[in-house]
């Protein structure tokens, strides 16, 4: 019954935006993360068959107190699944109604003229839901371990490391047992796509983060250094988060926030795997904390990731892919301009990272622009890893500053990042300089991002068979 029950929680969840499909399973505090992916991902697949096999065996209307989406995970895994293994009450509620379910889903084949299930399906729906071709990307958690440690711990288990990446189109050809190092990012391993490391002993001791590519770039493009003071606004999961700590070597202070008292108990479950320390959790709404407070009198650097359409995530249910409603957008850019004004007004204040997983320019360009223009000369956008291929969209002078991902241009999730900075008296707001330079702890003097990292610490002992 707990099987069932998270599955549909998780449907429940992508219908209400929460999050991409993969993120709501990992977060959903079920045991075996495996099968709840599996079975939720199935039930998407058949998503429009279970629901025309609902309507026609009025199967809700008969059962008033069932769930719509708990109802598509138990008839799908009673009629296309492994017919109801486990369930409870559920399983014995699911198989009263199989006689007329069953002749429902005969009477579709003869109106389809097909034999098997799988032929019920659209073409698009034929593959499984979440089967992009955007990579495994595994973060190293350098808190607990180093680069060259995970290369070779991943050798003796008979992968094969092809070196450093020379373009994004190499990426693509990734496949079997093979993996390489990113050619942006220093600390990030590539894996071809669907490469399951859940249950591997690195992820399981928090040594890896398994962390798009994209969503590792708020953090690297912040430039915080050991010893700073940052607060990371709309914290939960937690990755983020922990690359910040990895990144200042759990040297400083981060004050992490979150609204939700089950995302921050994941946050902090997921933040102690990993071995962060010197993090203050909160459960607060970042718009509720005071700038003024003096415990955040030195706060330097704000990673803002708020909440937003999640039009990026390419792993999300079907009838996601639509864009949502203009009323639904203007909602969403209303709270991002909110929240983004209330991170500038702290302050000490001398840097912010504002990202969102959406594509749409009403959540990244438009609300940049329309606080920008809020402050004046207050603040200025520098200019985001000027070797990054995919820049802002050209909504108003100085966006080619921001950057854009996205699947089909750097193999990625969609993303958008913008970097704010406080302009030092005098400075002229159009001015810019590379976001991860002097400043970013991972970089030398002068270093653009995707250079060579420098020589690595020696091994630790942790890792010898």
């Amino acid at each position: 019954m707990a099987l069932y029950s998270a599955a549909a929680a998780v449907l429940a969840g992508l219908e209400r935006g929460e999050g991409g499909l993969k993120s709501l399973v990992y977060n959903s505090g079920f045991p075996h993360v495996r099968q709840l992916y599996a079975l939720v991902s199935e039930t998407l697949r058949y998503a429009s068959v279970l629901e025309k096999l609902l309507d026609g065996a009025a199967l809700l209307q008969a059962e008033k107190k069932l769930a719509p989406q708990l109802a598509k995970v138990l008839v799908y895994d009673l009629l296309f699944g492994k017919g109801l293994k486990c369930g409870g009450r559920w399983k014995a509620l699911a198989r009263r109604h199989r006689p007329r379910l069953e002749a429902e889903l005969a009477r579709m084949k003869v109106r389809h003229r097909v034999s098997r299930n799988e032929d019920l399906l659209a073409p698009e729906e034929a593959v499984s839901t979440g089967a992009s071709q955007v990579p495994r990307y595994v973060r190293v958690n350098t808190l607990k371990t180093c680069v060259d440690d995970v290369i070779d711990f991943f050798k003796r288990q008979g992968y094969a490391y092809l070196g450093k990446a020379a373009s994004v189109e190499e990426l693509k050809t990734l496949s079997g047992k093979k993996f390489l190092l990113d050619l942006h990012l220093p600390e990030l391993l590539v894996f071809p796509p669907q490469t399951d490391l859940h249950d591997n002993l690195l992820y399981t001791a928090g040594h890896i983060i398994l962390q798009d590519k994209a969503s590792c770039l708020p953090a690297f493009l912040l430039g915080a250094v050991a010893g700073s003071h940052v607060i990371d606004a709309c914290a939960a999961p937690g990755n983020k988060t922990s690359h910040l700590a990895a990144i200042l070597k759990n040297k400083g202070q981060i004050f992490a926030f979150d609204v939700d008292p089950k995302r921050v108990a994941t946050m902090n479950t997921l933040l102690t795997r990993a071995g962060v320390t010197g993090c203050q959790l909160a459960q607060q709404d970042f718009l509720t904390v005071d700038p003024r407070d003096p415990k955040y009198s030195r706060v330097t650097h704000i990673l803002l990731d708020p909440s937003c359409s999640g039009s990026g995530m390419v792993t999300r249910g079907p009838g996601e892919e639509a864009a949502p409603s203009a009323e639904r957008l203007q909602a969403l850019a209303g709270f991002q301009r909110r929240v983004l004004n209330h991170a500038l007004s702290f302050p000490a204040l001398q840097r912010l990272v504002y990202s969102t997983c959406s594509l749409h320019q009403e959540e990244n360009e438009d609300v940049v622009q329309a606080v920008l223009q809020e402050w004046g000369s207050a603040f200025r956008l520098v200019t985001a890893f000027p070797s990054w291929p995919c820049r802002g969209l050209t909504a108003f002078s100085g966006a080619e500053s921001c950057l854009r991902a996205s699947p089909a241009e750097t193999f990625t999730h969609g993303f958008f990042v913008a970097v704010l900075e406080r302009c030092k008296e005098g400075a002229a707001a159009s001015s810019s300089r590379p976001a991860a330079g002097k400043e970013n702890p991972q970089l030398g003097e002068g270093t653009e991002p995707g250079a060579a990292p420098k020589k690595r610490k020696k091994k630790k002992q942790w890792m010898k068979e």
